[in-house]
């Protein structure tokens, strides 16, 4: 396992969730969420991956059920290429699908309401994103999911 710390994003439609791992990479812990209507939310971003001293990003990237790109598949991955293009650090994306419904889960059965858990569930989401990475990793000896330039940007 790499040592360093790694950082967590789960891009949703109103906020980014940002988690990040110890620097052994055992532990996914929630930073904040960033509001995206802020006025420089990448700007923000690269800030805290800058500030945290990242070896690398993991971006959530939500597939439908089926694993078929999505409006939001899009929109994660031109927000992870801002990312890469901003930042010094690799971004790698990984499946999320259903880690949204997780998370919510996981704070309804902790007793929080729905209303008490719109500032945290996108930080919970990017830390079950980032600990599925970690786990992954652990586990296989391989790096996490597949690097953005994989990706080839839509035309």
């Amino acid at each position: 396992m790499r040592s360093g710390v790694r950082v967590g994003i789960d891009i949703g439609t109103v906020r980014i969730g940002v988690a990040r791992s110890d620097r052994d990479g055992y532990l996914a812990t929630p930073v904040e969420t960033v509001d995206r209507g802020s006025e420089n939310p990448i700007g923000q971003l690269v800030s805290l991956i800058a500030e945290l001293e990242a070896i690398e990003v993991i971006v959530g990237l939500p597939l439908s059920l089926n694993g078929s790109h999505t409006a939001s598949t899009e929109d994660a991955l031109v927000m992870a290429r801002e990312l890469a293009q901003n930042s010094s650090v690799p971004v790698r994306l990984v499946d999320e699908r259903l880690t949204t419904v997780s998370a919510h889960s996981a704070l309804r059965a902790a007793g929080k309401k729905q209303k008490q858990t719109r500032s945290v569930i996108d930080q919970v989401a990017a830390v079950m994103i980032l600990q599925h990475a970690l786990d992954s990793e652990r586990s296989s000896g391989n790096l996490p999911g597949k690097d953005i330039s994989e990706f080839p940007a839509q035309s």
